[in-house]
Formats: structure tokens, C-alpha cells, sequence
């Protein structure tokens, strides 16, 4: 771990080109960490942990602004590509839009949502998983007793599909950032309802691929055409038995990260 351009900073693998994986919540610091490590086979990867809420409320503004200090002064000069999941896929966009020269290939897992009709499709389907799910979720209610560690496996349960057993990441010693989740949060949904995300995207000159589970209560198809307007140049990837992070579910990690690499390095090669 060390603290680039002011942000706590794990660093994977030793060589190829570089990569930033951004983590998810907002402020879910260290779930990029699976991510990160399947891809230092290839790549060099820097992975910040955003900041939490201090002093002065959080915004997209500033999450954009602190990545680019990280970029202006720790990456030599290269434009690294951006592996982003779900919230972090959400900055990759925001930072390309605002500095498409000093990137390079972005890569969106789990990506979440850009319009209401796709967040009301969300909301529906975890939902309905509710229902569905309800013994199960007042069972770990009766059993867990810690709210952090609750949380965590009501989300498994809401989100994923077949998720790896992972030992728990020793170096996440701080309670989750409610405030500085929900002030980033609240502020991309009034850029999206200004109009600013996603027209912004049709400044993104690099090439993007969007990686998707069928079953991510995200609705990867309706936000693959939300935001094909803007990023003609969007690929799109699915995977069936897999929900929203497909770098840490059983049955398709290992294709995923097969398929990731591959295009990582092929845009690489190409720029």
C-alpha cells in the first residue's frame, strides 16, 4: 500500500502496460481488489482507494479531479486504461468525458445505471429478488449480528449469482463511508437528471468495453443502450450464471478475465 497524489494506493504485478481498477459503493474501498489482482498476470495496476467524506461534501467533480492528480503525477506520461466496476465504471466514463486525451481503453464491470427507466428497472428486479429471498434475508437478520458484515451478505445474496469464496481483505479496516457514498451518489443522479451524463460521453475518444451478468439486477442491456448514442464505439460482453461482479463469480471468472486481458491488450498494442 502506499498514498499517491494523496490517495491510499495498492500496487499489482510488475510489468505491461498499466491499468487503474476502480473500486465500486460509492466508497466500497477494496472490492476493485479482485479486479486488480486478475490482471496483474499482465498488466502493472494501480488501485486508489477514493476518498472519504472529510471536511467538504463529496461530488463526481472531485472523485474526477483526484484521479487525475493520480494520473497527472504517478503514471509517467502513459495514458493507462480504466477497469472500472459498477460505481468505479460510472468514473472511468466521468474522467474520460472530462480528460479524453490522458486515458487510454476503458473497460466497464458491472457498469450502473444512466437514466431513470434503467434505475426503475433495478429497483424492480431486487425487488422482486426481495420477495423471493425474504427467508433467506431473515435468517442472516436472526444470525449476523454485526451490520457491516450483514450488509455485505444481503448484497451476495441480492447481486450474485455464484460468488468465489474470498478470504475477507485484511487491509479494508474502515467501517463503510454511508455519507461520502451518498453524497457521490445523489450528486451523479442530479448530473444525469441536468442533462450533463451521459451526452458527456460523446467526448470519449478511447475504446470501451462493457462487461455484463445476466443476472445483475443492473439491466446491462437497457444501460448498454443508453449509452450507445454517445459511445458508438461500445462493446458489449454477457455472461449467463453471473451477476454483478463477474471478476469474482464462480462459474466465469476465469473467461471473463480471459476475455479482458485479451482486449486490454490488443487496444494497448493498437495505440
Amino acid at each position: 500500500m502506499e498514498e499517491l497524489a494523496g490517495l491510499r494506493t495498492r500496487l499489482h504485478g510488475e510489468a505491461g502496460p498499466l491499468v487503474i481498477a476502480l473500486h465500486g459503493g460509492p466508497a466500497a474501498i477494496g472490492s476493485a481488489g479482485p479486479l486488480a489482482r486478475g490482471l496483474a498476470e499482465s498488466f502493472r495496476v494501480l488501485e486508489p482507494w477514493q476518498r472519504r467524506r472529510q471536511a467538504e461534501p463529496l461530488s463526481v467533480a472531485g472523485h474526477v479531479a483526484d484521479l487525475h492528480d493520480l494520473i497527472t503525477s504517478s503514471c509517467g506520461g502513459e495514458r493507462p486504461a480504466l477497469v472500472g466496476e459498477s460505481w468505479g465504471a460510472m468514473l472511468a466514463l466521468a474522467y474520460a468525458a472530462a480528460h479524453p486525451e490522458a486515458v487510454g481503453p476503458l473497460a466497464l464491470v458491472g457498469c450502473g445505471t444512466f437514466d431513470p427507466v434503467s434505475r426503475a428497472q433495478l429497483q424492480a428486479t431486487l425487488a422482486e429478488r426481495t420477495r423471493t429471498l425474504q427467508p433467506q434475508l431473515d435468517a442472516l437478520a436472526d444470525a449476523v449480528a454485526d451490520p457491516a458484515e450483514r450488509r455485505t451478505r444481503e448484497r451476495a445474496l441480492l447481486y450474485d449469482y455464484t460468488p468465489l469464496s474470498v478470504a475477507p481483505d485484511a487491509d479494508v479496516a474502515e467501517p463503510f463511508d454511508l455519507v461520502g457514498h451518498t453524497e457521490t451518489w445523489d450528486d451523479m443522479v442530479r448530473l444525469q437528471a441536468e442533462g450533463v451524463y451521459p451526452a458527456a460521453f460523446a467526448a470519449i475518444t478511447s475504446p470501451v468495453l462493457m462487461l455484463h451478468g445476466t443476472y445483475d439486477p443492473h439491466p446491462g442491456r437497457m444501460i448498454q443502450a443508453s449509452l450507445a448514442p454517445y459511445l458508438p464505439q461500445l462493446e458489449y460482453r454477457e455472461w449467463d450464471r453471473c451477476g454483478h461482479s463477474p471478476a469474482a463469480e464462480r462459474h466465469v471468472h476465469e473467461d471473463v478475465f480471459a476475455v479482458l486481458r485479451e482486449w486490454l491488450a490488443q487496444r494497448f498494442a493498437a495505440m
